[in-house]
């Protein structure tokens, strides 16, 4: 049998605060975007530029630890699988959105108020000890209240992507 494997590592920045919602069933769900930039030099020698956004996309426990502790500018490492999204538009379309479901994120900033100096965070957030493990897709969390579950839409904003 052949095996297969889909895995994305990227270290970026984070383009906007990310949002957490929650699933009719109470499952978290954390959505943010990641830019990486690339550069290099023409034949002539001329320095060019290029930034690549992607949509992130973290789900149970970890979608709640990079609600908590992840804001806009903050340079990150995430790792997890590229998926792609299919939906039908108002308009009838078929539509389409590539993301990046992680299952492990690690902050590349020191936090304040952590006695190593730098400004990356807030400093009363505590950090549990299991922070940038790596989860299971089947492992489950304790679901969120239902009062407070906000729906997720099947179909991303406009604004969410980044093109």
């Amino acid at each position: 049998m052949t095996r297969s494997l889909n895995r994305a590592t990227l270290i970026g920045n984070i383009t906007r605060d990310p949002e957490l919602k929650y699933t009719p069933q109470g499952t978290a769900v954390c959505t943010f975007s990641i830019a990486t930039n690339r550069s290099w030099k023409t034949e002539s020698g001329e320095q060019k530029e290029n930034a690549e956004f992607h949509r992130i996309v973290a789900w149970d426990k970890l979608a709640e630890i990079c609600n908590q502790l992840l804001k806009k500018g903050s340079r990150v490492f995430v790792e997890g699988r590229i998926q792609t999204r299919k939906w039908a538009g108002q308009d009838g379309q078929d539509r389409y959105t590539t993301e990046i479901v992680i299952t492990d994120m690690m902050m590349l900033e020191r936090r304040e108020g952590d006695g190593m100096g730098g400004d990356s965070g807030p400093s009363d957030i505590d950090v549990p000890d299991d922070f940038g493990a790596q989860m299971p897709e089947a492992q489950t969390t304790k679901k969120a209240p239902k009062a407070k579950a906000k729906p997720v839409e099947d179909a991303p904003a406009d604004d969410d992507i980044p093109f």
